[in-house]
């Protein structure tokens, strides 16, 4: 049975600016503390992070309030389906409420749960405070 979960966090921005910065290579790297990131935001393009551990592709983009992409990373193995992002941005006391749903996730997917919280909310916070 596939895996979901759900994680949130306030974010010290608007929620045009980390949409936006979510869906753009350069700053999404920024925002993610990493070296390198593809982002896009046209629907069914290939989107990369995390210098090329994650890989995904763009399904839904609702601008400023939603972005969905399929999502893997290099440890899934060839014969597990993409797992499914749905991330969410609303206005909030102190910054933009993000809420990350990720579902479809192989047994082995539980990591990524505090994965969110260490890898992307944690380092959003830091970049969006400056």
């Amino acid at each position: 049975m596939a895996l979901s979960f759900t994680v949130s966090a306030i974010i010290p921005s608007g929620k045009e600016a980390i949409y936006n910065a979510w869906l753009d290579s350069e700053k999404h790297a920024k925002m993610t503390n990493t070296a390198e990131a593809k982002a896009s935001n046209k629907i069914g393009d290939i989107v990369m992070a995390h210098d090329g551990y994650i890989t995904g592709t763009n399904k839904e983009l609702e601008p400023y309030s939603k972005i969905v992409q399929l999502w893997r990373t290099v440890e899934f193995s060839d014969d597990e389906e993409d797992s499914i992002i749905e991330v969410t941005f609303e206005d909030a006391v102190g910054g933009t409420l993000v809420t990350l749903i990720h579902s479809n996730l192989p047994p082995h997917g539980t990591q990524y749960e505090s994965g969110w919280v260490t890898h992307y909310f944690e380092p959003m916070k830091e970049y969006f405070a400056n």
